[in-house]
């Protein structure tokens, strides 16, 4: 029998990653496959519910997640499902990140994405995070931040963790990748595992990837 007071372990760790990214892989399929996009992110969010009441490695503490009933969302928005271009950056250069923890993170520049919100033309900066073997990562900060949204911003992708963007190319197309036309679906945005245990030391959004626009979809501030 499994005791529920044990402490997580390295292997409920990778169950917990193995799980999110099967989320993110069920999500394109299905959008691939012509579900309505409502719907599939009804699926998605029920699933994550799921692995934060449940899952030893839910960011939440434990003695909160007997009553957890869910996180709180943005109605879904299919406005802010956008096309973008996603450009390579040929640089070294790094940026030294904000954190939740006692000090900041060093980011490599890896691409820059550019897109519209309602009209406004807007840049991100991707970043390659130097962490358990490296991965893609995009945090960002909009003006929903702090009254509506975590006040220290917000993920789209973290790929270290398995969650991740969809590529509108066919992957398997060509050996490499050189970017192109990706989608950013800030449905799916969420926040830090900081916003919601102070166990949690997180990297946060940059200056640079501070936006100016309100970003009115994905998870809202779980703290009300």
């Amino acid at each position: 029998m499994e005791n529920d007071d044990a402490p997580p372990t390295w292997l409920d760790l990778y169950d917990y990653r193995s799980r999110v990214a099967r989320m993110y892989r069920e999500r394109d399929a299905s959008l691939r496959d012509s579900m309505d996009p409502e719907e599939v992110l009804w699926h998605f969010r029920a699933a994550k519910d799921l692995l934060f009441r449940e899952h030893p490695q839910s960011a939440l503490p434990p003695d909160e997640r007997a009553t957890f009933t869910g996180l709180r969302y943005f109605p879904y928005n299919p406005a802010l499902r956008v096309a973008a271009t996603l450009t390579p950056l040929s640089t070294d250069a790094t940026t030294e990140a904000p954190s939740s923890g006692p000090h900041p993170m060093p980011l490599r520049q890896a691409a820059r994405i550019e897109f519209a919100v309602e009209g406004t033309p807007v840049q991100l900066t991707v970043f390659w995070i130097d962490v358990y073997g490296g991965g893609l990562f995009l945090p960002f900060r909009d003006a929903t931040c702090p009254a509506e949204s975590y006040g220290a911003g917000r993920y789209l992708f973290d790929t270290v963790k398995g969650s991740d963007f969809e590529r509108l190319d066919d992957p398997s197309a060509a050996v490499g990748y050189a970017g192109g036309q990706i989608m950013l679906d800030f449905n799916y945005a969420y926040n830090p595992s900081c916003c919601y245990d102070v166990r949690w030391a997180c990297p946060l959004a940059p200056r640079e990837n501070w936006l100016t626009v309100a970003i009115r979809a994905g998870e809202q501030n779980y703290h009300e």
